[in-house]
């Protein structure tokens, strides 16, 4: 049971506003379990019993564990990107570098949702309904563009530079998440023996170098390829 949360007695939903209320209330718990333990050891069980229902009366509203996931991760996306666009939107120049640290800050900020980046293509979508994908999907392609659409104003990068870059920045942050977070055990390994230091991992500093790194090559490359007028 997580700490700090009641268990309320659970009562079928008989309502729209009365579904949306129990969906958002699953959501609730799953999101705070997900903090407190990490993604991939919240059972569905975990869930049911913090809102105080039965694992059975749970997939009334949602079809799996991974779809109650799934759904936080597109929470998740439009979080960020919101946030990313209004660091980007007030800006009217930046540099590669400028850019890549807040790419990195913005992602690092937001532990939970660096852990469902990586559990997302590994899991969360492979046991749920084919439209619960293509939901998932539509939403982050359109947090994608509206991202592109101010990487393309501030950097000149085309629409395939964009995506790769937003790619590269989601699954990097959801590997070194993963990386920076071993477990107790692990990190005292990790940190008593010197030959495996290098398994510490912060990941803000590490994405925000990629991410300069990427984008830089991007800048040398369009000079190498600009027309010489001369």
């Amino acid at each position: 049971m997580m700490s700090g949360m009641t268990t309320p007695a659970f009562q079928r939903a008989r309502s729209a506003r009365a579904k949306q209320a129990r969906e958002e209330a699953i959501l609730d718990a799953a999101r705070a379990l997900g903090r407190e333990r990490g993604v991939r050891d919240v059972t569905l069980t975990d869930i049911a019993g913090a809102v105080g229902m039965h694992k059975s009366a749970l997939l009334r509203y949602f079809e799996t564990r991974e779809q109650i996931f799934l759904r936080l991760t597109a929470e998740g996306w439009r979080q960020w990107s919101a946030e990313l666009r209004g660091d980007l939107e007030r800006r009217t120049h930046a540099t590669a570098p400028e850019v890549a640290e807040i790419v990195a800050a913005t992602l690092a900020a937001r532990p939970m949702f660096c852990d469902l980046l990586a559990q997302a293509p590994m899991n969360l979508e492979r046991n749920v309904s084919i439209d619960s994908v293509r939901d998932f999907k539509l939403v982050t392609l359109g947090e994608i563009e509206r991202i592109g659409e101010e990487l393309r104003r501030l950097l000149g990068l085309t629409e395939p530079q964009t995506v790769d870059l937003v790619a590269t920045a989601t699954s990097l942050a959801g590997a070194l998440w993963q990386m920076a977070t071993p477990g107790p055990r692990l990190r005292e390994l990790y940190e008593t023996d010197p030959r495996l230091g290098h398994a510490i991992v912060e990941v803000e500093p590490r994405l925000r170098r990629v991410l300069t790194a990427f984008l830089t090559g991007l800048d040398a490359q369009s000079a190498g390829t600009a027309p010489n007028n001369t």
